[in-house]
């Protein structure tokens, strides 16, 4: 999800508690708190030797250790609140990447991307995922491409059913 996007997303559900699913059910606990905005610039080079350049805001979530227990979630309102203040002071790219940035004691430290939202009842929930490495430049380095799945005869898209 890009920057602009999830800005739009919060600023259209300011009503709804915040919740950030980082794993399959598991939810960044009510105690959380964003401490930092990083506008990041990536320049790379592959190891094809070709270069590339994209930018990333990554907001990081903290869980408060004095604040454990709090039921309480924070408000996509108060978020917003937040993030436009950094704005004010750091202008984001409107369509750099947004990721999550978010670590507790049995969830190593990462950087999450946003890969879907969903709206529940008063809940507004930001569902995470880990993006896997690969190797850039296959082609150039000769290395196949993974195989795609062969679809079942009955898959829906196969068109023999």
């Amino acid at each position: 999800m890009k920057t602009q996007e999830f800005l739009n997303l919060l600023q259209n559900n300011p009503n709804k508690s915040l919740l950030f699913e980082y794993a399959p059910n598991l939810l960044v606990a009510a105690n959380y708190h964003i401490t930092e905005v990083k506008h990041i610039a990536v320049d790379s080079v592959d190891c094809g030797a070709q270069t590339d350049s994209w930018k990333e805001t990554i907001i990081q979530l903290w869980e408060s250790p004095s604040e454990l227990g709090k039921t309480e979630f924070m408000s996509a309102y108060k978020a917003l609140a937040i993030l436009n203040k950094v704005g004010k002071m750091k202008t984001y790219v409107a369509d750099a990447e947004v990721k999550i940035e978010y670590g507790n004691s049995t969830f190593h430290a990462t950087q999450l991307f946003v890969d879907d939202f969903e709206v529940r009842g008063t809940n507004l929930i930001i569902k995470l995922s880990i993006t896997k490495t690969d190797c850039k430049a296959k082609e150039l380095c000769g290395l196949p491409e993974e195989p795609k799945q062969e679809q079942s005869c009955c898959s829906p898209s196969s068109g023999c059913c």
